[in-house]
């Protein structure tokens, strides 16, 4: 499980929203090895006066927060931040100093999908990669 919120001005991220969906998502599906059917964005658009950020950003600055399931190594998620700075910028033309991502992790007793707890559901990936 793996749930990922994007930021940015709604001038830029309106226009990007489903290539930049596609960038993250096969990010996410190459590095954590997350099923391709799996797909959990959702993108807050700003406006100018509620989002700050530093002078030396352009309106392109992106946050992307990634929230999942513990258990991937420290590698596979720096690897996941490193895979997503080389290919919005390939891809968007955004530069990495434009775009700010966090990982955050909860253990499965804490995540609820289903109807269930995580830790109860027998998932169709591995988490431990």
């Amino acid at each position: 499980m793996a749930q990922i919120k994007i930021y940015g001005l709604s001038t830029h991220l309106d226009t990007i929203k489903p290539t930049l969906s596609d960038v993250i998502h096969a990010c996410v599906v190459e590095t954590l090895k997350f099923p391709k059917e799996k797909r959990f964005h959702r993108f807050f658009p700003m406006k100018r006066e509620d989002f700050y950020f530093p002078k030396d950003r352009s309106d392109a600055y992106t946050i992307i927060e990634v929230m999942m399931l513990e258990g991937r190594s420290k590698e596979t998620k720096k690897n996941l931040i490193k895979m997503l700075f080389t290919q919005i910028e390939s891809q968007l033309s955004i530069a990495p100093n434009d775009v700010e991502i966090v990982i955050t992790e909860a253990p499965a007793h804490c995540f609820g999908f289903r109807g269930m707890c995580a830790d109860e559901i027998a998932l169709e990936y591995k988490v431990e990669v």
